[in-house]
C-alpha cells in the first residue's frame, strides 16, 4: 500500500502547486503530511512528506532523520528526483552508504577513532579503513529518531530529537540532538537545522549526507561548479586531514570561478589520486553567519542547487566510492561519480588537529551547558 500512496502524496502536491501559479495567487503556506515507512526494530519509523506550491517537495524519515527524497523542478518545469535514494524502506535498513542520511556524533574521519578529551583519551570504531567514519558502525544514521510536525511562518516542517546514552559508539556523555527540516512556502529551499547538548564533554559535528545528482540520472562530471572559498583542506594517504589550509590557486580545487566536475578530476594531481577524485573540506572561513557556499548548475536540465551554511567548513565528495553495489530507485545500481555531497561542518579529524585550533576554528568538543548549533539549506533555482 505504501509504495501506492508515496506517488500519490507526490502528486496531489504537483496539482496544487500547478492550480496555484495558474491562477496567479500569492504561494499558499507550504504543506505536510506523514504516513508510515516502515518498521526498524519493533519500532515503527514514519515518513514526513513536505511540499510548497512553487514544486518543489521534500521526505524526510525517522529512520536516520533521512533526506529520502528532493523533487524539484527543471527549466521547462518538468519536475523530477534529484537525489539518490531508495524507494523502500528495507533499502536504508540493508543497503545504505549514508544516502541522505544525518551523520554522527562526528560527521567525517577521526584518525585512528582516537581523541582526548581534558587529558582522557577515548576509542571509537575504526569502522573505514583503520578512521572512524561519520559515527562509527550504528551513528545517528541507523537509529530511530522521533519527529514532531513543526510550522514557523509560511514553512512546514518535522522537528526530530534523538537521544544518544552515554557510550553509544564509544563516546562519551548523553548526547540530545535534535534535527529540523523546513520547506518555505516562497522559494524551493530544504532547509535544516541541527542543535545538541550533552551532560559530559563529548565530541559533535552534524551534517545531512544527501547525494544528489541534478540531472535526474547518469554521471556528474558535467555538472558545473562553483565553490567560495580560498583554502582546501588536504588529505593523507589515509585520507586523514594533515591539519594544512592549503590556498586552492593555481590547483584543480579552485572552483571560485566555475568549473565543470569532470574538467581536472583527472589530473594527476597528488590530492586527486589518494582520492579517486575530490574528497576534501573546503575552509569558508571563521564564523560569518549563513551565507552561500557553493552552487551547482546542470547544464542540460538548468537545474540549479545553492548551498547555504554558517558551518566553517564544506566537504565536496564526487561519489569517487559508488561502486555499483547499491541498487537505489534508479533501474541500474549507483555508479561511479553518478552523485555528488557537499555537506556543511567543522574540519574533518579537527579533534586531534591543533592547528586548525589555533588559527580559531572549532576543535569539535561540545561540554555540558554548551549547545551546538548548525544551520543549512539546499537552495533549488533554474538557470
Amino acid at each position: 500500500m505504501d509504495a501506492v500512496i508515496a506517488p500519490l502524496l507526490l502528486v496531489a502536491f504537483v496539482l496544487l502547486g500547478g492550480l496555484v501559479a495558474c491562477v496567479g495567487r500569492r504561494p499558499s503556506p507550504a504543506r505536510a503530511l506523514s504516513r508510515r515507512h516502515g518498521e526498524h526494530d519493533g519500532r515503527p519509523v514514519a515518513l514526513h512528506t513536505l511540499g510548497n506550491a512553487l514544486g518543489l517537495t521534500a521526505q524526510i524519515s525517522e529512520f536516520g532523520a533521512t533526506l529520502v527524497s528532493v523533487r524539484v523542478p527543471d527549466r521547462l518545469g518538468q519536475i523530477a528526483e534529484v537525489t539518490l535514494g531508495h524507494d523502500d524502506f528495507r533499502g536504508y535498513v540493508e543497503q545504505n552508504p549514508y544516502l541522505g542520511s544525518t551523520v554522527g556524533r562526528y560527521a567525517n574521519r577521526i584518525a585512528g577513532g582516537n581523541f582526548t578529551i581534558d587529558g582522557q583519551s577515548f576509542q571509537v570504531a575504526r569502522n573505514n579503513n583503520g578512521q572512524h567514519l561519520h559515527g562509527g558502525v550504528a551513528g545517528l544514521d541507523r537509529r530511530v529518531w522521533s519527529s514532531q510536525p513543526v510550522r514557523e511562518g509560511d514553512a512546514a516542517g518535522v522537528r526530530l530529537t534523538y537521544v544518544s546514552p552515554a557510550g553509544e559508539e564509544d563516546y562519551p556523555g548523553t548526547l540530545t540532538v535534535y534535527v529540523t527540516y523546513l520547506v518555505p512556502a516562497d522559494r524551493n529551499e530544504v532547509r535544516i537545522r541541527f542543535e545538541a547538548t550533552t551532560d559530559a564533554p563529548t565530541l559533535c559535528n552534524l551534517t545531512n549526507h544527501a547525494f544528489f545528482n541534478l540531472a535526474g540520472g547518469g554521471e556528474i562530471l558535467r555538472h558545473r561548479l562553483e565553490l567560495f572559498a580560498d583554502r582546501f583542506i588536504p588529505i593523507s594517504e589515509s585520507l586523514i586531514a594533515t591539519g594544512e589550509r592549503t590556498p586552492v590557486e593555481g590547483t584543480p580545487f579552485d572552483f571560485r570561478r566555475p568549473h565543470t566536475i569532470g574538467e581536472r578530476i583527472d589530473a594527476a594531481h597528488p590530492q586527486l589520486v589518494r582520492a579517486r577524485g575530490y574528497d576534501h573540506a573546503y575552509d569558508l572561513g571563521r564564523s560569518q553567519g549563513c551565507r552561500l557556499a557553493a552552487r551547482m548548475t546542470d547544464p542540460e536540465s538548468g537545474r540549479t542547487l545553492e548551498v547555504l551554511t554558517d558551518a566553517p567548513g564544506l566537504q565536496f565528495y564526487s561519489g569517487n566510492f559508488l561502486d555499483g553495489t547499491v541498487q537505489g530507485r534508479w533501474i541500474k545500481p549507483y555508479g561511479f561519480r553518478q552523485g555528488f555531497c557537499l555537506e556543511p561542518g567543522l574540519f574533518p579529524d579537527s579533534p586531534n588537529q591543533p592547528a586548525f585550533q589555533r588559527a580559531g576554528y572549532p576543535s569539535g568538543v561540545l561540554r555540558p551547558g554548551e549547545k551546538y548549533a548548525m544551520e543549512m539549506a539546499y537552495r533549488f533555482g533554474v538557470a
